[in-house]
């Protein structure tokens, strides 16, 4: 059996028993107090008796960024044998910090994703640094508060301050006591600042260093270290630790936490050298840890975050009255609704809520999402073309990777603007998708269930028009449609394309009747179910008035393309809102999103949906959605039993007694053609004192009625700033 001795900080004595690549091996640590002298009288006792000796702790050189320094009695330890080899840990440290950050991610993709990590210490911890500065923009030092207790102000600890200051730093620690290099856990003999601490997600270096200068409480922290204890374990679940992760090898077996530290294993890969003689160079330690078959340890300390999938989705004000609502920016209401929209829209994505409560019934798998908002209204992300939004998207992606979300939703406009997520998931390292499959089906599902409701008996023999066929919703609304009524109308303003999916429906659906228009109005009174999913605005989108008795119009857009008081000029027509969901579990969003309790918009939904699948993969994106996407999420929804909210009208739900008594007036108006007549005629007039708009936005009223003061919009804006600052910070 091969034996290792661990000469160590401490103080206290223990042998142990462990197996590492097959073999047997018996670890004796004992303690030196960081005694220089002791630590030399014991490698002199133990000399040739055993295979090899780490010294833990007892550091031979000092590197700091692109600094380096040789600790002189260190590097005496490091030679004091004759015939043990003997180490003191960075011979592997670097290289298996740096293997173990890439498959930790890898075993759960963006745990260190857009963090902000704080080296505690950043000292001869360059491959862990090298390693996590591919995953993280903002890396920050604790050298300054932890070995000199600086005070925390802006650039301490910084990268830039870290390359003008390293040298300088190591040359006042370049012979310090073993101890402050490498604090043990315990009280401090001086207060360290605790900012720094508390504003990252990640600290990352010692786990002495940690357990001794970090605040008393660290909620929600990941803490990224060589080794722990039983003991640190516990004292980090104490401070309300959520995950630790051990970036050395265990010796009690693959994914176990790993309880041993570089030196340690260095020494064991030492001692373990099938020969001898051959020198214990970078290349002989690759070559032994090739034979690892190791997972750094992951460890949840609460057992309420382990295995929770989590998601992200992006909201949007839908008009300026949504922007009043928010508490941030209810003093917007004193503002001109131009000014306001313009100044909302140039502010960065806001964090809003933590959505809480989602679980499968089918695998039980759990989910967790991050609502995010954007500040611009669709007339103001159309009117600032793609790459405003693009932007703004992308800076939502980065905070969604920081909470740990691997799958953002784009909702509603943000997925209509430009190529419809194609951009944003092409520059973004989380998995998008735009939620318009699901958003599809459950489309579908609901005006199924209307038509339905509303008297039909066969709905293979019915006529139905898609708005805004040429659309990525209406194309494939178009098309699925087709293969259940046969007999399809589709109208857009794009004349070729419009060619192009009559064509396409004709070889997919053989038998099936296509008609196309640029206008609605002349065949509305044949279609007993109009589907809108247009991105117009300031034009009247549909005119109700020409509907047929008891037709139903289901509004896919958002905002809607109809407004309720033209809906209200023709009761026996049902207009109804796209699709909603209901997410399985307790579900909770944190935020009014503008429907009642528990209900989800489609397109969070598909998102939600996809996280609980465990499919982190970009799903819906640009305008051709695949036929096969939407029967796949329409299977997945019936999985992990997502149900279709009830049917609802300009956010009211849609009772029995609402559609008896529309059946009963279409009833009616199709039993006396001059009653019919003469409500047409009527709601034509009413229509015509109603403003020409869609989506809440008339036409434009003329560049007089623009004019603003600039001095009173400026002082206004830069009010706006600084709330934001402050809400921010």
């Amino acid at each position: 059996m091969k034996k290792i001795l661990v000469l160590h900080l401490g103080d206290d004595e223990e042998t142990t028993t462990a197996s590492f690549l097959g073999q047997a091996i018996e670890i004796h640590r004992l303690g030196t107090g960081g005694d220089a002298d002791r630590a030399g009288a014991l490698i002199a006792q133990y000399d040739g008796k055993v295979d090899a000796i780490a010294l833990e702790g007892f550091a031979a050189q000092l590197r700091l960024g692109a600094e380096s320094r040789v600790h002189a009695i260190g590097a005496a330890l490091k030679s004091a044998t004759a015939h043990t080899p003997i180490v003191d840990g960075s011979g592997v440290r670097d290289g298996l910090e740096r293997w173990a950050v890439m498959l930790a991610d890898r075993a759960q993709p963006g745990i260190f994703a857009e963090k902000i990590i704080l080296m505690t210490p950043g000292l001869n911890h360059a491959g862990l640094i090298d390693e996590l500065n591919k995953h993280s923009r903002t890396i920050r030092y604790a050298d300054p508060f932890v070995f000199f207790n600086l005070p925390d102000f802006p650039l301490m600890g910084s990268k830039q301050t870290l390359g003008q200051a390293a040298g300088l730093t190591l040359d006042r620690l370049h012979d310090a006591p073993f101890r402050r290099l490498h604090p043990l856990a315990g009280t401090p003999n001086a207060h360290r600042p605790e900012s720094p601490f508390h504003s990252a997600d990640i600290l990352a270096g010692d786990i002495g260093a940690i357990r001794r200068y970090a605040p008393a409480l660290l909620p929600h922290k990941t803490i990224v270290v060589e080794y722990a204890t039983a003991s640190d374990l516990e004292d980090l679940r104490e401070r309300g630790v959520s995950i630790v992760v051990t970036l050395m090898p265990s010796l009690a077996g693959k994914g176990e936490v790993g309880q041993w530290s570089a030196a340690t294993i260095e020494a064991v890969f030492a001692a373990l050298r099938p020969d001898p003689t051959v020198p214990l160079s970078e290349d002989t330690y690759l070559d032994l840890m090739a034979n690892l078959d190791w997972t750094p340890a992951i460890r949840y300390l609460r057992p309420d975050e382990a295995g929770i999938n989590k998601f992200a989705f992006v909201i949007h004000p839908l008009s300026v009255k949504f922007i009043h609502k928010n508490k941030w920016l209810r003093w917007t209401k004193y503002l001109p609704d131009e000014l306001t929209e313009t100044l909302v829209a140039l502010m960065p994505p806001l964090y809003i809520s933590r959505i809480t409560g989602g679980q499968s019934p089918a695998t039980g798998q759990r989910i967790e999402g991050y609502l995010y908002s954007l500040g611009a209204t669709p007339r103001k992300m159309m009117q600032n073309g793609e790459r405003f939004t693009y932007s703004r998207l992308n800076g939502a992606a980065r905070m969604a990777e920081r909470k740990g979300a691997r799958i953002m939703g784009l909702g509603a406009f943000t997925s209509v603007v430009g190529d419809a997520g194609i951009t944003v998931a092409n520059e973004s390292d989380i998995a998008i998708t735009s939620g318009n499959s699901l958003t599809v089906a459950a489309t579908l599902e609901a005006a199924k269930q209307a038509v339905i409701q509303m008297g039909a008996t066969d709905l293979t023999k019915g006529k139905v028009m898609i708005i805004g066929a040429t659309g990525s919703i209406g194309a494939v609304c178009a098309r699925l449609l087709a293969q259940a009524i046969y007999d399809v109308v589709l109208v857009s303003i794009e004349p070729a394309k419009l060619i192009e999916l009559k064509r396409k429906i004709q070889q997919e659906t053989p038998g099936s009747t296509v008609t196309i228009a640029t206008h609605a109005a002349d065949l509305l009174g044949e279609c007993d179910l109009i589907v809108t999913a247009t991105s117009a605005f300031g034009q009247r989108v549909i005119d109700i008035t020409k509907c047929k008795p008891g037709a139903v119009i289901c509004d896919v857009a958002r905002p809607p393309d109809i407004n309720e008081a033209e809906a209200a000029l023709r009761p026996d027509v049902l207009v109804i809102e796209s699709g909603e969901v209901l997410i399985p579990g307790d579900i909770d969003f944190g935020y009014d999103i503008g429907l009642p309790p528990k209900t989800s918009y489609a397109c969070l939904g598909e998102t939600a949906l996809l996280a609980m699948e465990g499919r982190f993969e970009d799903y819906t994106l640009g305008r051709n959605i695949e036929i096969e996407r939407v029967k796949e999420i329409y299977r997945l929804f019936k999985k992990h039993g997502f149900k279709l909210a009830g049917l609802r009208s300009f956010g009211k739900y849609i009772t029995e007694e609402d559609v008896a008594q529309k059946r009963l007036l279409a009833e009616e108006l199709r039993a006396n053609a001059e009653k019919f007549a003469q409500v047409k005629r009527d709601s034509a007039e009413a229509l015509a004192k109603i403003p020409v708009m869609s989506k809440g936005v008339g036409r434009s009223a003329g560049p007089g009625k623009k004019i603003m003061l600039i001095g009173g919009s400026i002082s206004l804006a830069m009010l706006g700033m600084y709330v934001l600052g402050r809400r921010r910070r």
